[in-house]
């Protein structure tokens, strides 16, 4: 758990660092010490606030929250993965959309189906994995056969595109279904807290940011523009 909380904290401090560049936090986290590079700031903030809360909290609980915390995210990377690999903007037609949408909802529903059958007294029966296995294999089977990749690696790629993202999905989704009911509980809670405070203040952090780049770029521009085209005076010959 010790290892857990230093590793996350630095982890977590870049992650600060960059939200703290959209101004959803105040920027001063987002600065950098002039020597090492690191974001001190950002760091020393995060690692003080897991201090205080690993103080304050019993183990379990701390425990609990990690891992649920944890398989969320590993299980969004993944399918962050089949996203990228699958959807351009602008590129996919509607059609080959809608038939990624399908296979990757099947991977997922069929992830949760065997998760919540698995722990619900039925881990002795086998036809319910026969089932949701074979959902879940036709799903990825339709991601690799029906679905069209859009996106190539140039250098490096996740090999075996798209079984070991899909199997990433249903790995991190089924350990997510042994935690208990009091894990999703407080992880409901700090995210719905977290949603709250993106909508009435983070949406329009980042909005505000963005569109004053825009403006300043666009003022430079406008400011270049007007100072090419002035007119420089032609000095009068003096007379013979």
């Amino acid at each position: 758990m010790t290892s857990g909380l230093l590793v996350g904290a630095l982890g977590q401090a870049r992650y600060t660092t960059q939200i703290a560049r959209t101004h959803m936090i105040p920027p001063y986290f987002a600065l950098v010490h002039p020597r090492t590079g690191t974001p001190i700031y950002a760091t020393v903030a995060v690692t003080l606030g897991a201090a205080c809360v690993a103080l304050f909290s019993s183990l379990d609980v701390l425990a609990s929250v990690s891992s649920i915390s944890t398989l969320f995210i590993f299980a969004l990377v993944a399918v962050a993965l089949l996203v990228r690999r699958y959807y351009v903007a602008g590129t996919t037609s509607p059609a080959q959309l809608r038939t990624f949408l399908a296979f990757l909802a099947l991977v997922v529903l069929s992830s949760i189906g065997m998760s919540v059958y698995y722990n619900s007294g039925c881990a002795g029966r086998w036809p319910g994995y026969v089932v949701f296995g074979a959902g879940w294999a036709a799903g990825t089977a339709g991601l690799a056969l029906c679905a069209k990749q859009q996106r190539a690696p140039k250098v490096y790629g996740v090999p075996l595109m798209p079984w070991l993202p899909a199997m990433s999905v249903a790995t991190n989704l089924f350990l997510m279904g042994s935690l208990g009911s009091m894990a999703y509980l407080r992880f409901g809670i700090c995210t719905v807290a977290m949603l709250v405070y993106y909508v009435l203040f983070g949406v329009h952090a980042t909005y505000d940011m963005a569109h004053s780049g825009e403006e300043a770029a666009s003022a430079d521009a406008a400011a270049d523009i007007v100072e090419q085209a002035k007119i420089v005076p032609v000095s009068t010959p003096p007379p013979v």
